[in-house]
């Protein structure tokens, strides 16, 4: 039902009561702040909000309603400005003030809501610099942590999230605006539900444009790595994932820009994220270009060593840790996901791989420590191996040499040709730090060998040397035979 010009009377009159003196300039700087505000222009205001609430109402709404309440708006900024020049306002009028300030941002909100028409209005009115301005004056005050304050703020950020749905003008004119400063001013608050309602407008108005102005200069840059942060900081806020995933993540630049920038806690944040979204996201919504895959491959090749350090000292290396969180990444993206195979091409990437994995076992056989093979199958072990960050890292060494060795003759050779076979063929023991590692050595095995001669017949020369198990080549659908002092690899017959 549309809104009749009787209701829109009720609501038009009594806002231009509470914004006499700013629509018809009768009243000086000074008379309107020392005019007190009332209870009664609250309860006015809430029947305002409480309209517009109502999808209909809100359509019908027009021009002189919300020009009447966008003058409500600006009286209400010179009184905010009051209170801020007059620290010693009686505590009653500051608090009408603020709760004031805040229902009038919730009517903004409200006539926003799925409306665009209401949304150019306010645009074209002035709301969103206004809002700015508000929300500026607001911050300066808002260290005292008075819930008056913060309720205000947070209905002002929720207006401009409202506004910004789905209206290209509204969201550059909130960037410009807001971005980096008042952006970080807002982040930087002690209120959960304001920094997330200014993580949703971040989230609301960046595109693919905005996100690449991120790394042009180090103001813009901070504020990134602030989003980050809160990832870490604020679990429970939604929203800095959605920037990061959405957006960060495909920009190649921001991403070697932030990683570098990261102390390696942070790095581990943003792996984390990045290994969560690799399992949901849908290969035609790829969650970072290549190049940005890339680069991380050669993070991984660059400082891979610093794993090793986990075989004598704290479990607390922080590098080691975004080693291992790597290659679990590197893993993900090398198992068939189309976007991402050209990683088989990386120029160190096998190369590294392989040599740690020489590094690793060896330390595991000349002392005992994480990389050390064990057969401790209990529920209760001691140490508590299976939480260790290195657990499983043997086994996800072989699954990525038998990711980049699939269908890719070249790097099959390169096995060959570093011994990686052998290598390989010696973890195909049972190891309870290394859950399914000898399926991961079939896998990779099998990869290496397809379709390559030269790899076939290095194994079939191979000599009893306790690296090859016959039991682990029969699941791959070979049997070992020795003639002449030599092991040779036959075919398994089938069953009739």
């Amino acid at each position: 039902m549309a809104a009749s010009s009787d209701s829109m009377q009720n609501i038009n009159s009594p806002l231009c009561q509470i914004a006499s003196g700013v629509v018809e300039g009768t009243t000086t700087p000074l008379q309107i702040a020392t005019e007190k505000r009332t209870n009664t222009h609250l309860t006015t205001l809430q029947t305002v909000t409480k309209a517009l609430r109502d999808e209909q109402f809100r359509a019908s709404v027009d021009r002189e309603a919300l020009g009447n309440l966008f003058a409500v708006l600006s009286r209400l900024s010179v009184d905010v400005e009051h209170l801020i020049e007059n620290m010693d306002s009686q505590e009653e009028e500051a608090s009408v003030c603020l709760k004031l300030t805040a229902e009038c941002f919730r009517a903004h909100r409200n006539a926003c809501v799925q409306c665009s028409q209401n949304q150019c209005c306010l645009r074209d009115l002035g709301s969103i610099k206004l809002s700015f301005e508000i929300l500026a004056r607001l911050l300066k005050i808002s260290s005292g942590g008075a819930n008056d304050i913060y309720d205000a703020l947070r209905c002002g950020i929720q207006f401009l999230g409202n506004i910004a749905v789905g209206n290209q003008l509204c969201k550059d004119d909130i960037w410009v605006l807001g971005f980096p400063h008042i952006f970080w001013d807002l982040l930087e608050l002690a209120d959960e539900k304001a920094v997330s309602y200014t993580c949703m407008v971040i989230h609301t108005c960046l595109d693919e444009h905005k996100t690449e102005q991120l790394v042009k200069d180090t103001q813009q840059l901070k504020l990134s790595l602030k989003i980050m942060d809160l990832c870490r900081t604020l679990p429970d806020v939604d929203w800095t994932v959605f920037i990061v995933t959405q957006h960060f993540l495909k920009s190649s630049e921001l991403v070697r820009k932030m990683y570098t920038q990261m102390t390696n806690e942070e790095r581990l944040t943003l792996l984390e994220l990045i290994l969560a979204q690799l399992g949901v996201v849908e290969e035609e919504n790829c969650l970072m270009p290549l190049s940005a895959a890339q680069f991380l491959a050669s993070c991984f090749t660059d400082h891979c060593r610093a794993v090793l350090t986990l075989s004598s000292e704290s479990l607390d290396d922080q590098e080691a840790l975004v080693v291992i969180r790597l290659l679990d990444i590197l893993c993900e993206m090398t198992s068939d996901c189309k976007e991402f195979m050209a990683l088989q091409d990386h120029s160190d990437l096998l190369s590294a791989t392989v040599d740690l994995l020489k590094k690793v076992h060896l330390l595991g056989k000349t002392s005992k420590n994480v990389f050390t093979a064990a057969h401790d199958f209990s529920l209760t072990r001691p140490g508590g191996a299976d939480t260790h960050p290195a657990f499983s890292f043997k086994a996800h060494l072989i699954r990525l040499i038998g990711n980049l060795c699939h269908g890719h003759v070249v790097n099959q050779d390169k096995v060959r040709e570093l011994d990686g076979i052998a290598l390989i063929l010696d973890n195909c023991s049972i190891d309870s730090n290394n859950p399914f590692i000898s399926q991961w050595a079939v896998f990779a095995i099998r990869n290496i060998l397809e379709h390559n001669l030269e790899n076939q017949k290095l194994i079939q020369g191979l000599r009893r040397q306790g690296v090859a198990d016959d039991t682990i080549l029969r699941e791959m659908g070979f049997r070992v035979e020795e003639r002449d002092g030599s092991l040779l690899l036959r075919p398994l017959k089938k069953d009739p």
